[in-house]
C-alpha cells in the first residue's frame, strides 16, 4: 500500500511563510495569497482526516472580510486624494489675501498698518492692546475699554503716541485684560498677507505669509 500524504495544512502554512521570507519579506497577506494558503490546505490535507466544514467555512468568511476592507482600504485612498487637492486649490486661491492666524507680532509696511484680533476669554472691565518695536520699546497702548468674551477686532494705524509715522518692521502685540485676579495676557490673531502656497510630503498644505513665516492651512481662522 502505498503510503499516504501526511502534510498539514500548517506544514503548508509553515512552508509558504518560509517562501514568503525568501521572496520580499513581507509581512502583510492580500487576498491572492490568503486564497494559494487555501488551495495548499485542501492539496495537502490528510485524506482519512479531511478538514472540518465548518473551519473551511471560517476560512471562506476570513477571505471574504479580507477582500472587502482592501476594497473599502482604497475607497478610502480615493476619498483622501481628492480632499487633499480641494485643499490645494482652496490654498492656492488665497495667495495675495490676507488671513488671520495666531500670532503676537505684525509687520508693518510703509503707510500700512496692524490688524488683529484679540481673544478674550470672560467679560473684563479694561481691555489694553500695547505695541512694542523689535528693541522691545513701546510704541503705542490702546485703550479698548470694557469687552465681552469673544473675538474683538483692532487695528493699528502705525503711528506712536505723539502721532508719528513708525518705521516699517515686525512690531509685537501684546493684549491683556483686568480681572479681579489681576492684568492676565489674552491671545492674539494677526492678519498676514499670504504670498505662496507649498504642498509637503503625506497632503500637508503651508502658506507662506509676509513677515510671519509658514504656518499650518489649518491654523487659518478667517480669511479676509
Amino acid at each position: 500500500m502505498s503510503a499516504i500524504n501526511g502534510a498539514t495544512g500548517a506544514d503548508a502554512l509553515a512552508g509558504y511563510q518560509l517562501q514568503q521570507g525568501k521572496a520580499g519579506g513581507k509581512g502583510d497577506l492580500g487576498k491572492n495569497e490568503f486564497m494559494e494558503l487555501m488551495i495548499a490546505q485542501l492539496k495537502n490535507q490528510n485524506p482519512l482526516e479531511p478538514q472540518d466544514n465548518g473551519e473551511f467555512i471560517s476560512q471562506l468568511a476570513q477571505f471574504s472580510s479580507l477582500e472587502e476592507v482592501q476594497k473599502l482600504s482604497s475607497s478610502v485612498d480615493n476619498v483622501v486624494g481628492e480632499f487633499r487637492s480641494t485643499q490645494a486649490l482652496q490654498a492656492s486661491a488665497m495667495v495675495g489675501r490676507s488671513v488671520l492666524v495666531p500670532g503676537t507680532a505684525g509687520e508693518l509696511v510703509a503707510g500700512g498698518d496692524i490688524r488683529g484680533s484679540v481673544a478674550v476669554p470672560a467679560t473684563t472691565a479694561s481691555l489694553q492692546i500695547t505695541i512694542k518695536n523689535e528693541a522691545g520699546e513701546l510704541v503705542r497702548r490702546i485703550d479698548a475699554g470694557s469687552a465681552q468674551p469673544g473675538y474683538h477686532a483692532f487695528t493699528w494705524d502705525g503711528k506712536d503716541a505723539s502721532g508719528e509715522e513708525s518705521p516699517p518692521g515686525k512690531y509685537e502685540v501684546v493684549a491683556e485684560g483686568a480681572y479681579p485676579s489681576g492684568q492676565e495676557q489674552l491671545g492674539t490673531l494677526i492678519s498676514a498677507n499670504v504670498d505662496s502656497v507649498s504642498l509637503g510630503g503625506r497632503g500637508n498644505i503651508t502658506l507662506n505669509l509676509a513677515g510671519m513665516g509658514s504656518i499650518p492651512l489649518a491654523d487659518v481662522h478667517q480669511i479676509n
